[in-house]
């Protein structure tokens, strides 16, 4: 039977969240990233763990299937990939910063400066589309000390809460690409490994749907009824359930996330009582 295998980092920041997905999409591994290869039981799927920096090339030369992969290492790597799904973790931002104390007047400042980075790809793309002449000094590890021991006027790096570039003394002056974790494929997968992928893809999508969205249940005064579900249409419509008491139903919808608390407001402003939220687990549409 035929597999799909897929590239997962061994360690560091994607690992942990990139198992915790598969499991909740109902995949289980032996062993976790234990070993260099890791095959499911329950669904026909092999995890290959690999370097952040590799998966790329091994997606790209048909080692791997697959790979999920930060945006920042497919677009430093130039692959032709195909981003099959965003997958809304690890998100970051790769951002130019130099010294506190150095006014900045926009890219121009940076002009005839060295720069440091471990991503001289996408800088250079950055700095020609700009017209700015500068000079990339590649490093690895510890880029936001090179301004502090006199190596670089600036850095190029990633940025997740901006502390780092705080502790050794500088600001984040321009935010060059944002980044989140992807599921990639290699083009032209052959018919029954993308019927493999697509099944995931289902799985993923659910389990990132539940995660946006909030299940809820309430109380509604009948003669406020119209109103309120205009405030929550769900994913169809509402269910709509006569209570005991007359003149009150029982309400049951789905609230994305991100509209979550300004939807509660006015809910309860229009009468509402007895508002139960609910996890989803899985949210299949």
């Amino acid at each position: 039977m035929e597999r799909l295998s897929i590239g997962i980092q061994k360690s560091g920041r994607l690992s942990e969240k990139s198992l915790d997905l598969l499991k909740e999409s109902g995949i289980s591994l032996a062993n976790g990233n234990r070993k260099l290869l890791s095959s499911s039981q329950n669904f026909p799927l092999d995890a290959v763990f690999l370097r952040d920096d590799d998966i790329p090339q091994y997606v790209f030369d048909g080692v791997t299937d697959a790979g999920i992969v930060g945006e920042n290492v497919i677009r430093e790597k130039s692959h032709e990939l195909e981003v099959i799904e965003k997958l809304g973790f690890a998100r970051c931002r790769m951002s130019i910063a130099i010294p506190k104390g150095v006014d900045y007047n926009g890219v121009v400042t940076l002009d005839g400066k060295k720069i440091a980075t471990s991503y001289p790809n996408i800088l250079g793309s950055f700095l020609a589309e700009n017209h700015i002449d500068a000079e990339i000094h590649v490093i690895s590890g510890s880029v936001e000390i090179a301004p502090g021991i006199g190596l670089a006027d600036a850095i190029f790096d990633i940025v997740s809460t901006g502390s780092t570039l705080v502790s050794n003394g500088l600001k984040e002056v321009e935010v060059v690409l944002k980044s989140e974790a992807v599921l990639v494929a290699r083009p032209n997968l052959d018919p029954v490994k993308r019927e493999i992928l697509d099944k995931l893809l289902f799985r993923i999508r659910a389990v990132r749907k539940s995660r946006d969205n909030k299940y809820i249940l309430l109380n509604a005064p009948n003669d406020r009824l119209d109103e309120i579900i205009n405030v929550i249409p769900g994913m169809k419509s509402p269910t709509i359930m006569p209570l005991a008491e007359e003149g009150w139903s029982s309400v049951h919808s789905v609230l994305n996330e991100n509209e979550f608390w300004e939807i509660i407001d006015r809910l309860r402003d229009l009468g509402a009582q007895g508002i139960l939220v609910i996890p989803i687990e899985k949210m299949i549409t």
